[in-house]
């Protein structure tokens, strides 16, 4: 079943990939526009698929695939189906690693990629914070807490630098920033985005048994010869790696961690290790999805992509608390 989920995912996410080449508001060849790219040939469809449309493209299918593998994972190490990727704190840590940058002006000779990787910097100080603090003990109350402190801590401090935001113009670009997007983003992004999203995914990978051994209980975890304190601080550092890169090149993108693997669980028999590839796909799907959603909505001004994945996630996650809710009744 899995399996069969798997393809049925990727193929999807092909079909889904090459309609988004399509959509845009010039109708245009794509298949020579691909070719004309690839031959460094500087026509108007090369331009406009090579340059806008191929790379908002892979950094929708990265980005999702990131936080949906990043949600599976930390749902499965925390054994609550209701974790965000958010939880942890790294997702904010990276949003005010970004919004440093643009309040002080920092990294400017590395252009556009000093927002991502400023971002990255502050994934990884809070990662290190979070280790600091839920110290040698893999138990996810304190990796919940300690997280919750994170988040709070690091929300305020991303609040007091919109408050003190050197004028209204940075203020506005900062806010539309952290709303979540992949427009106007290039394919020099993928150069921080894709290292971090294979790091992580083969430190999340190199895992799955634990995961599968934890959802059996931690005594029996142990006794299949688990390490369960590493692994765990294994599987945050590789969900913290993709967090975080998603967060610094795109902005915080809600819910498709949590909601993600929460839809597919039941198709995988409620297995964790076999939940890890068809949540980064199904993530890459929504995110992609959404993200031609936004495209083909009335142009004068462009929603965001994180508003969207809020405004459907939302009241989706409602329902999933209210379903809990009845099921303890």
């Amino acid at each position: 079943m899995a399996n069969k989920l798997t393809s049925g995912l990727l193929l999807l996410a092909i079909l889904i990939s090459a309609l988004s080449l399509h959509i845009g508001s010039v109708n245009l060849d794509v298949a020579s526009g691909v070719w004309d790219w690839m031959r460094l040939i500087q026509s108007r469809e090369a331009l406009i698929v090579g340059e806008i449309r191929l790379p908002r493209t892979l950094l929708a299918l990265v980005v999702g695939a990131a936080m949906g593998l990043s949600g599976a994972a930390l749902q499965g190490l925390l054994r609550n189906p209701l974790v965000d990727p958010g939880l942890i704190g790294v997702s904010q840590g990276a949003a005010l690693g970004a919004a440093t940058v643009f309040y002080f002006n920092l990294f400017a000779g590395l252009g556009v990629l000093a927002t991502p990787i400023a971002g990255l910097l502050g994934a990884a100080i809070t990662l290190f914070i979070l280790f600091g603090l839920s110290g040698s003990i893999a138990r996810p109350g304190i990796i919940i807490m300690a997280g919750l402190a994170l988040s709070m801590l690091t929300g305020s401090l991303l609040a007091m630098v919109l408050n003190f935001a050197p004028n209204p113009y940075a203020m506005q670009e900062l806010v539309f920033w952290l709303l979540g997007s992949v427009s106007n983003r290039g394919l020099d992004h993928l150069l921080v985005l894709v290292p971090a999203f294979i790091a992580g995914s083969l430190l999340i990978w190199s895992q799955h048994r634990l995961l599968l051994g934890l959802s059996l209980g931690d005594p029996i975890a142990q006794s299949m010869g688990l390490r369960v304190a590493r692994g765990s601080r294994l599987i945050l550092l590789g969900a913290a790696l993709l967090v975080g890169s998603a967060v610094a090149v795109a902005g915080n993108i809600g819910f498709v961690g949590l909601l993600v693997p929460h839809v597919l669980r039941p198709l995988v028999n409620y297995r964790p290790d076999r939940l890890l590839i068809p949540s980064a796909l199904g993530g890459a799907l929504v995110v992609l999805s959404a993200d031609i959603l936004v495209r083909l909505l009335p142009p004068e001004r462009e929603l965001k992509l994180g508003v969207l994945t809020a405004l459907v996630g939302a009241p989706f996650f409602i329902w999933l608390v209210w379903k809990e809710r009845q099921r303890w009744l």
